[in-house]
């Protein structure tokens, strides 16, 4: 496996491979890998030629007095993880490399990001479609692989692609979870052992509003309810938001008719996790 921080180096291998008519698969990462990303990567494995992992925490998608600072990194770690299941390049930038001085253009999709998580983080979208399509010009990669987890992302990323020709697919993989249901995240790191057991609200509640939804609930605002009845039984918990929204353009729906999102954003402690179910 290569390593390099240098995007010229990335380049010259992308043009040798694309020149021996080979397919790349990109997962793009901040770091930290844990489950769910090893499931990205191999699902990129199985489906590509050579895969390229990029491990770069992109500073411009952080507010201020957010984590960009206390972030979770362990390149060593990822490294071996990566490693060992075969990836071909790990694109380790610094944001130096990634942003040049005097660095002005930037990607963002309207309307998809003005609600749930970009309400409460309004430049994240930006930073995050801005740094994807950087990855994707830079990889030139045939596929990219994005976990659910980060529902409103895969939808962004996915719009973001159809609106700008982007001559690349875009992967939705399934949220991974711990044996107990919590949603694997770098996140789940800052939570104390108390907290880790406080955390486990948030599934339990999405695990009833999926229920009612199977079971033919259509009155969003009754599945929400029980949801937030279930979350707020946490004395750990304080919600950010719990919101159904229409799968297509993100926007808060009262009827459930066709497919919606039904995603939270809860802090548990200090530290804010989110999980989601598409219906």
């Amino acid at each position: 496996m290569i390593r390099t921080e240098f995007i010229a180096d990335v380049k010259k291998l992308v043009r040798e491979w694309k020149s021996a008519g080979l397919s790349i698969g990109l997962v793009p990462t901040m770091g930290y890998l844990h489950e769910g990303h090893a499931s990205l990567i191999k699902k990129a494995r199985e489906e590509n030629d050579r895969v390229i992992v990029s491990d770069f925490v992109n500073p411009i998608q952080f507010g201020v007095g957010e984590d960009l600072e206390s972030y979770p990194r362990d390149f060593e770690a990822d490294c071996n993880l990566c490693e060992s299941l075969g990836v071909d390049l790990i694109f380790h930038p610094s944001p130096e490399e990634m942003y040049l001085p005097g660095f002005h253009s930037h990607v963002g999709v309207d309307t998809l990001s003005t609600n749930l998580c970009g309400k409460s983080r309004p430049i994240h979208f930006n930073g995050v479609c801005t740094v994807v399509t950087k990855l994707f010009n830079i990889s030139e990669a045939d596929r990219a692989y994005f976990g659910q987890k980060d529902a409103q992302q895969l939808c962004i990323v996915k719009r973001m692609v159809r609106d700008l020709n982007m001559n690349i697919s875009i992967i939705g993989c399934p949220i991974i979870r711990e044996d107990d249901g919590l949603a694997k995240s770098s996140r789940n790191t800052y939570l104390n052992a108390e907290e880790r057991q406080a955390a486990l609200i948030l599934h339990k509640a999405l695990t009833k509003g999926e229920e009612l939804v199977k079971s033919g609930e259509t009155d969003a605002s009754k599945i929400k309810q029980a949801i937030t009845d279930i979350i707020n039984t946490e004395p750990l918990a304080k919600i950010d938001y719990v919101e159904i929204v229409d799968a297509s353009e993100l926007q808060a729906v009262e009827t459930i008719n066709g497919e919606i999102l039904c995603a939270i954003a809860v802090y548990i402690g200090k530290t804010r996790l989110i999980d989601n179910f598409f219906a």
